[in-house]
């Protein structure tokens, strides 16, 4: 039996490893440790634990991390608290290997914590780029320190070798956010609107919108003119999705809520829609407005397009079905029209998501099932020069 540990601080993020979890917990030769983390436990951001514990996962491990602030000064904060409260988690779980996914700061410290305390590390979407964010070089350092490499793509799997991991332990397996779609029960469009008590009778925008982290300031303003450019369409409800626990998420929020409180019939707003109704919300949209990476990942399976706004995504790989713009009104109102065009519907009806793989949730357990904690440590950098 080995101990796999998985680490979750984001609704989003859990939403992408739920059938991961499931497939540990499944497997005989593998026990699943769950650390839940960040935003799961804070009331202002929906307090996501209990959607874990209602898919029939108890957190061995529950670790609170978040201050009220979200300045960069108290996200270091933050990231203080977490390595003290990993690095004594893992030595109460003595996990066999810790599976991590994305590039949350969150993520980052429990690599770091297991790198301190000798536990192999697995990684899920190494190798993409997010020019906008901090979170860029968190992704590309979690990398250097994991044994195993799970990417979305083959680009970000030649990426990965290219930072000098061993081609035999990075895989190409798909994103599992499109994997998602496949085995998630779609609800009917007049229960996701009783769902969530908002009528879905008119065409609707699905608006999920972040800070640019590697900006300064530039929050407030970038997302005022998302707002001004809805203004431009009213024929169009607005689903909001909140922003994370990032430098100025609060700013944005405190946006969505003022619009929204002015707009009742045409606006809903809430901090976490969980997975079932984010895919089902999605898939009923006209079109995914924002900078959220769900519009790049999941949004081209359903064939609907994305208004992807300024640089927070930029580098990633993309279907036809993403209009990038800038973060002023006109360029997004602009692309919105683009996106909503008859002309575009032709575009959608032939796109391909280049990040859709079959089996993606089972390739992951498969290779974690067989890894030898003991051949797993890293000696050396890989030299591409020998890449075939």
């Amino acid at each position: 039996m080995k101990n796999i540990c998985i680490v979750t601080g984001s609704r989003a993020e859990y939403g992408l490893l739920r059938w991961v979890m499931q497939g540990i917990q499944d497997t005989p030769e593998l026990t699943l440790q769950v650390v839940a983390t960040g935003m799961h436990l804070s009331p202002e951001f929906g307090m996501t634990i209990q959607e874990i514990r209602a898919d029939g996962f108890e957190p061995d491990e529950t670790i609170e991390i978040l201050l009220s602030g979200d300045t960069p000064t108290a996200i270091c904060k933050s990231m203080g608290l977490a390595m003290i409260g990993y690095g004594e988690a893992l030595q109460r779980l003595k996990p066999d290997m810790v599976l991590l996914l994305g590039d949350r700061f969150e993520t980052f410290c429990m690599a770091a914590a297991a790198q301190v305390c000798r536990v192999p590390l697995a990684h899920i979407h190494g190798g993409e780029t997010t020019e906008g964010a901090i979170d860029e070089a968190f992704r590309h350092s979690i990398t250097k320190m994991s044994h195993l490499h799970f990417a979305s793509c083959e680009e970000y799997r030649q990426r990965i070798i290219q930072l000098g991991e061993d081609p035999d332990r990075v895989f190409n397996v798909g994103a599992l956010g499109v994997e998602n779609i496949r085995r998630t029960s779609i609800m009917e469009r007049n229960k996701l609107a009783e769902s969530i008590g908002f009528t879905l009778e008119r065409p609707y925008f699905l608006v999920t919108f972040h800070p640019v982290t590697l900006e300064k300031d530039t929050s407030e303003g970038q997302f005022q003119g998302l707002l001004d450019a809805l203004d431009a369409f009213p024929e169009y409800n607005v689903i909001f999705t909140k922003a994370n626990a990032d430098t100025d998420g609060r700013i944005i929020n405190r946006l969505i809520d003022d619009y929204a409180e002015k707009r009742p019939e045409r606006c809903f707003a809430t901090t976490s829609l969980g997975v079932h109704r984010y895919l089902s919300a999605m898939k009923y949209a006209t079109a995914v407005i924002g900078n959220s990476s769900s519009g790049i990942i999941e949004a081209p399976s359903f064939k609907i397009p994305t208004v992807n706004i300024g640089d927070r995504q930029k580098g990633r790989v993309r279907a036809e079905s993403v209009v990038d713009c800038e973060p002023v009104a006109l360029s997004i109102a602009s692309s919105i029209r683009k996106a909503t065009s008859a002309e575009f519907r032709d575009v959608l009806k032939v796109v391909k998501n280049p990040y859709e793989k079959t089996g993606t949730a089972a390739r992951i357990v498969e290779k974690i099932t067989l890894f030898c904690p003991a051949e797993l440590m890293k000696k050396s950098f890989y030299n591409m020069g020998v890449l075939a």
